[in-house]
């Protein structure tokens, strides 16, 4: 058999290493259009920082050793022009040369390019994307040779890697996202405290507001924003998105879907004989039904090994599971986590939810070091696990890791309190964040609690009462103008007191997090009030208003 695989890295590579486990005789060849067919690109923007100080760290494998280990036949500096499903044929160009040769099964592994936005001005040499080796040691080559000035257009996550990268090195950095916020995916309620970090490293932000244009300067260049802001660049990083590179397969007839490569469970393509795998393919999304491309390296690896055993007629090979878009990105101290489906992709898919915000510490509060986790987990009404993000400086891998394998595994939310987790103090807690998780979605779906959402605030001032269960010195720190603040440890004596200012009114608890204001709506509950506790307290309003929390809270003392 002669496997043809078109492009390397990721996907193709998994392809041609688990072929020839899978059978010593075939003729595998691998076409890549690049001078690298493979190299840690999730490392790209660890060697502009300098953390990865050498480039020949980023290489993996070169066409000798493929040769030598795994008898492969590579050859960069191939790019495939087209395929012809019917004659069962690929043409590549090749340096001068074209090169047409049969093929008895093909991967298609081309990858995803950079977006080119129409900004005039993106062909200034100081313009540069950040996707293969060779744009990371021209990125790295600005940092060593001293320029100062960097802007990074895109904040997500390449932009946001490509921005710490450069703030790591010492340059001076301006991140650029048209989106109203950092890291659109992102919840807004955790959008926040990454601003935060961003500007605690020194990172000018520019939020919903795009670049018009670059300007091409002599010693610099000028990036010029919308709003006519001018920021001199002595380097420009163009991380707006990625399309699949597939224009040679749309023009072979083969299915396609948002630029995407459709395949199926076991990765066929529409055309026999023809399989594909990573980011150029269009995969299904596991809550939602939603079918798009994911550019992620561990379901790349994944397919390809997949798509390896079904062409050499594996028994029992894996069918490809749903997508969860399980990631994580590194910014100063904090880590950023997410899987499953967000807000906005439930309400565009229809799909009933419930929001849970807890902030819960990492590892024992009592041992040195605590600090809060910020976390936020959608649930159907069914209980099912549909999607959780967080933010913290520690244990954000470990919780998100946790939840998408509950999510795979079909667990619901309550049954996430049962889950038997490793614990010590240094690590965790005795009630972990995700045990804690699945008894707060058990309280939700059973009636015992009943949440509000910062969303609603101005609703509810209108409408309710604010309840606000803090202490008294809290309370003075910053507040709900006219909230009603009786600690949680005197509410059931002053329960007359609450009920005269309510007048019949429904009550809306709050508290720091929500744990206290938890404990106030079963006593309110108790005493035959309509009531609801704030999901995530004061710490998820703050988030959630962010700049505009002056005009929410007062600082002017106590309730009169």
């Amino acid at each position: 058999m002669r496997l043809i695989i078109v492009g390397g890295v990721a996907a193709g590579m998994s392809t041609a290493a688990r072929a020839r486990r899978l059978d010593e005789s075939a003729e595998i060849i691998v076409l890549e259009r690049g001078p690298v067919v493979s190299f840690a690109n999730c490392g790209l923007p660890y060697h502009v920082s300098g953390e990865i100080p050498a480039e020949a760290d980023l290489l993996l494998h070169d066409p000798a050793s493929l040769r030598a280990s795994l008898d492969l036949d590579v050859r960069v500096g191939h790019e495939v022009i087209a395929v012809d499903t019917a004659a069962r044929t690929v043409t590549a160009r090749a340096m001068d040369a074209v090169v047409t040769l049969p093929y008895d099964a093909l991967v298609l592994a081309p990858g995803a390019s950079a977006v080119t936005p129409p900004i005039p001005g993106l062909d200034s040499p100081r313009v540069h994307t950040l996707r293969t080796v060779a744009d990371a040691v021209a990125l790295r080559g600005h940092v060593v040779r001293g320029d100062r000035r960097a802007v990074v257009l895109g904040a997500g996550f390449i932009g946001l890697e490509a921005a710490e990268a450069f703030r790591h090195a010492g340059l001076d950095v301006d991140l650029v996202e048209r989106a109203d916020q950092v890291l659109p995916p992102l919840e807004r309620e955790l959008a926040a405290p990454l601003r935060d970090e961003l500007l605690r490293l020194g990172i000018r932000v520019h939020e919903g507001i795009g670049a018009a244009r670059i300007e091409r300067g002599v010693v610099s260049d000028e990036v010029v924003l919308d709003d006519g802001t001018r920021v001199e660049a002595d380097v420009v990083v163009l991380s707006v998105g990625v399309r699949p590179d597939t224009g040679f397969a749309r023009d072979a007839g083969i299915e396609t879907e948002r630029d995407a490569i459709v395949v199926d469970a076991h990765g066929r393509t529409s055309a026999r004989g023809v399989w594909a795998a990573g980011d150029a393919t269009a995969v299904r999304n596991a809550i939602t039904g939603a079918i798009a491309p994911v550019a992620l390296a561990g379901p790349a690896n994944r397919a390809g090994r997949l798509v390896a055993d079904d062409i050499f007629g594996v028994p029992g090979a894996r069918v490809q599971a749903p997508a969860q878009g399980t990631a994580i990105v590194r910014v100063g101290r904090l880590a950023v986590a997410m899987t499953g489906a967000t807000r906005a992709q439930l309400e565009a898919a229809g799909i009933g939810f419930r929001t849970l915000h807890l902030h819960p510490n990492q590892h024992a509060g009592y041992f040195p070091g605590a600090a809060p986790m910020h976390v936020v987990v959608h649930i159907g009404d069914d209980g099912r696990l549909l999607g959780a993000q967080a933010v913290g400086t520690e244990g954000v891998d470990k919780r998100i890791d946790v939840l998408a394998t509950a999510m795979r595994a079909g667990m619901g939310a309550a049954d996430l309190i049962d889950l038997d987790l490793a614990y010590s103090p240094p690590f965790g807690q005795a009630k972990d964040a995700v045990n804690l998780i699945g008894m707060v979605a058990e309280n939700v779906l059973t009636g015992r609690l009943r949440l509000w959402y910062a969303a609603d605030l101005d609703r509810m001032r209108e409408d309710a009462m604010i309840l606000d269960v803090r202490s008294s010195a809290e309370y003075a720190s910053g507040h709900i103008p006219g909230s009603l603040n009786v600690p949680h440890t005197e509410l059931r004596a002053r329960i007359d007191e609450v009920r005269d200012a309510a007048a019949g009114r429904p009550v809306r608890v709050l508290c720091a997090a929500g744990v206290r204001s938890n404990i106030a709506h079963r006593v309110l509950v108790a005493h035959g009030f309509d009531s609801a506790s704030l999901s995530g307290g004061m710490r998820t309003l703050e988030h959630w208003y962010g700049a505009d929390l002056d005009r929410i809270l007062t600082r002017e003392g106590a309730y009169a």
